[in-house]
């Protein structure tokens, strides 16, 4: 019988350890801070930023959020992000992308202070989890994967992974983070050859290609982990992921389900980031 790996129980448990965390600070007088700076209206960052902000206040992080019209200049945008770095009552930054056309994405990760750059978007953050250096912090959902992963108790040590997606936000970097915990990976894509027998022969399977359900029932096979990051619309409106959920069930030995998997646990990893970032300022962790 397949396992369902539910991303609500993994985030309850990071819940209470951040919760701990956060009473050590408030006993010295430091309320954990999260600011979120949002251009323009995108329903989906709005959602986003709701989610965040009801589970910040659960927790008791304090959340700042910040909307600049759609129309700000590059110049604009860069005086807020520098303005946050050096606020000490600020711990974390949190920066929605994409970002308005006009403007400069990189540009403006790159001026987020590293250590305040709590979903791992800027090269120093990047620089930290491909040379395995203590330095700002890997991508949310890269970590929330490994989370799930944990918790339930999936062997990684010796194991073959197979990363169906390459980019920054997950692939790339969970590939680096799967190597540190001694796992053997291959990273596919778009252009990789044989993709279905390829993945057929992996242990672990991880679909972050942002592809509905292009991991049918004929790239499965038995005994298998599936962690599906994938988040799309179906044509009814629903989401479904990057693998056929009801073609996977009883078939491998454990999968994570959309929704209810790694997004929530994202959402836990990113407030966690902050609580860490507020330790480490205080110099206590």
């Amino acid at each position: 019988m397949t396992q369902i790996l539910r991303g609500t129980e993994v985030a309850g448990a990071l819940g209470k350890r951040t919760a701990e965390k956060i009473e050590a600070l408030v006993a010295l007088g430091v309320t954990p801070a999260l600011a979120t700076l949002r251009v323009g209206g995108r329903g989906d960052d709005i959602a986003y930023e709701r989610g965040i902000s009801r589970r910040a206040e659960g927790l008791g992080v304090r959340v700042r959020n910040l909307v600049l019209p759609e129309e700000v200049s590059q110049e604009g945008l860069q005086q807020e992000i520098k303005a946050l770095n050096v606020d000490p009552e600020i711990h974390g930054i949190l920066l929605f992308n994409p970002l308005p056309a006009h403007l400069d994405s990189q540009a403006a990760a790159e001026l987020l202070a590293v250590e305040k750059d709590i979903d791992g978007i800027c090269m120093l953050s990047h620089a930290g989890v491909y040379t395995d250096k203590d330095r700002g912090y890997p991508p949310c959902t890269a970590s929330a994967c490994l989370e799930v992963l944990d918790h339930y108790g999936i062997e990684l040590a010796g194991r073959h992974a197979v990363v169906i997606g390459r980019s920054l936000v997950v692939g790339k970097p969970l590939a680096m983070m799967l190597l540190r915990r001694n796992v053997t990976v291959t990273v596919c894509h778009s252009h990789t050859r044989k993709l279905k027998d390829l993945v057929k022969a992996a242990d672990i399977v991880i679909a972050c290609a942002g592809q509905a359900k292009m991991v049918d029932a004929s790239y499965l096979t038995e005994g298998q982990t599936i962690i599906d990051v994938g988040i799309n619309v179906a044509e009814d409106g629903s989401l479904v992921g990057d693998v056929d959920y009801e073609a996977a069930l009883d078939k491998v030995a454990a999968i994570t389900p959309v929704p209810g998997g790694i997004g929530a646990v994202t959402t836990m990893v990113l407030l966690g980031n902050v609580v860490d970032s507020a330790l480490k300022a205080t110099a206590v962790l």
